[in-house]
């Protein structure tokens, strides 16, 4: 027994030497030792993002998701030695904005290191002959905007979470904002980046306006969710801030009416810079009217004042077509005012029994229907209401968005009940062919259904990982992509 505890203790010595001398090389790599943090808050906060489930874990008193150490990086060379070095010790890397991801992309299951990007957060160039903003993974995307309008101009890019993501994140994870169905997603609005790959290599795509020579590099980053590499720097698109706007409101008999009226909208070549539309249930809440009995449509047309008033005055003319009826721009104008406001989910989520979850997905004109009706109908029995509205609108379908408000018996109830919304609304989206996420990410949350979402498609993502990463050492386990 004396000798077995020996043993015991020469071991974990030998284990805690080894973990000191890792620790001692990577606080080597960065320009000074506080930019490494191993302490137990600093290991709590990036261990849970906004993913409901991921609060419920912190309320439980639970941490699955548990960095061994945070790293601060300064610029794209501290990152490319930490990099190197972790590829070559095998060191899971998981990047980290400002954790407001609603899903889990940025929690590791496999420990190792968390790189928070929050210091590089340097607002570089703002070119107005190429109308480009240049600025570090970092910035926040509120800041960003801020500073861009105290010069005139705007990203035209506005997620809710503006004013808690950073630009680096609205690449990695694919973002969209309130104004897609003019300007479109980050896909469209992102000029170029500098990434970081596996070994240290550090990639630059080109600051060109398109280019007919192979691929399109940019969607090797652009999604990945840090698997394919890690973004440090980004370029994207600016616009003149709009001289008008003008926003209308108008309420539809059914669901099916108002589908048809966005459907006929975006086959019209009509492009509002608004486009939302709401069933009943919501749009009580985006009225802010509890006795609203009806689907409402906010919709909103900006630019040169003669252009924006004429695509206005179309968008009601096609809804018209379809039983729609003008309210006045009161409850659109009402919404922007709280556009970036998270209070009613969050008050939900942070009560210890409160059940809250937000479930957004896309599909075709002719099947969204399907979907929507199946996810509400198999959903109403997980929550007091269930929410759901249309946005985020093209030619060839739309996006769905459920929200869900409820209330379990207490925390660990509240934990299973949301993991089983998930279950439920990734079914019904298979079920239906539906996008399993339109532009919210998979992370924790739908990794489990991405090989049935993407099909064949994986192996052909899985083939570029072990190119890119071969060690798999980049947030490994998300996407569907081989665990370690």
């Amino acid at each position: 027994m004396v000798v077995e505890t020996k043993i015991w203790r020469d071991l974990v010595t030998i284990m805690d030497n080894a973990a000191f001398d890792l620790m001692a090389e990577l606080k080597a790599l960065v320009g000074s030792a506080d930019q490494v943090d191993v302490s137990d808050t600093t290991i709590a906060d990036h261990a849970y993002d906004w993913w409901p489930v991921a609060a419920k874990w912190r309320q439980n008193g639970k941490m699955p998701c548990k960095p061994d150490a945070v790293v601060f990086p300064a610029d794209v060379k501290e990152v490319s030695a930490v990099l190197a070095w972790a590829n070559e010790k095998g060191v899971p890397v998981t990047p980290w904005g400002l954790g407001s991801s609603v899903t889990g992309q940025p929690l590791t299951e496999y420990g190792g290191v968390t790189l928070d990007l929050s210091r590089m957060n340097r607002i570089i160039a703002v070119d107005t002959d190429n109308m480009i903003v240049r600025a570090e993974a970092g910035v926040m995307g509120g800041d960003l905007e801020d500073h861009l309008r105290g010069m005139g101009y705007t990203l035209n890019h506005s997620p809710q979470s503006l004013y808690r993501s950073t630009v680096g994140g609205w690449f990695a994870t694919r973002a969209t904002g309130q104004l897609s169905s003019r300007y479109g997603g980050i896909e469209d609005l992102a000029h170029s980046f500098t990434a970081v790959l596996a070994d240290g290599t550090v990639f630059d795509t080109l600051d060109l306006p398109r280019m007919a020579v192979g691929p399109d590099l940019r969607h090797l980053m652009i999604g990945s969710e840090g698997t394919m590499g890690v973004i440090t720097e980004v370029a994207l698109k600016i616009f003149p801030l709009p001289e008008y706007r003008e926003n209308e409101t108008i309420k539809f008999p059914s669901v099916e009416a108002g589908k048809d009226a966005m459907r006929a909208i975006m086959a019209a070549n009509i492009r509002p810079a608004l486009l939302r539309f709401y069933d009943t249930a919501e749009a009580r809440h985006a009225m802010q009217d509890k006795a609203f009995s009806s689907p409402v449509m906010f919709v909103g047309s900006e630019g040169m004042e003669g252009p924006a008033r004429a695509e206005m005055e179309a968008s009601r003319t096609v809804c018209a077509k379809f039983g729609g009826e003008p309210i006045g721009p009161e409850g659109t104008e009402g919404w922007i005012g709280r556009r970036y406001d998270f209070s009613t989910i969050e008050g939900f989520v942070m009560r210890p029994e409160g059940v809250a979850e937000t479930i957004e997905i896309s599909n075709n004109w002719a099947r969204i229907m399907d979907t929507y009706t199946l996810m509400t109908k198999r959903l109403a029995p997980m929550a007091d209401e269930v929410l759901g509205h249309f946005s985020h609108v093209y030619t060839t379908g739309v996006s769905l968005y459920v929200i869900l408000l409820g209330e379990a018996k207490d925390g660990p109830e509240a934990e299973e009940r949301i993991k089983k919304i998930w279950e439920i609304a990734m079914e019904a989206s298979l079920e239906t062919g539906a996008s399993i996420s339109h532009h919210h990410g998979a992370g924790l949350a739908r990794t489990p259904y991405v090989e049935r979402s993407l099909g064949a498609g994986l192996d052909v993502m899985q083939r570029v990982k072990d190119a890119l990463d071969p060690n798999n050492i980049l947030n490994p386990g998300k996407l569907g992509l081989r665990r370690p």
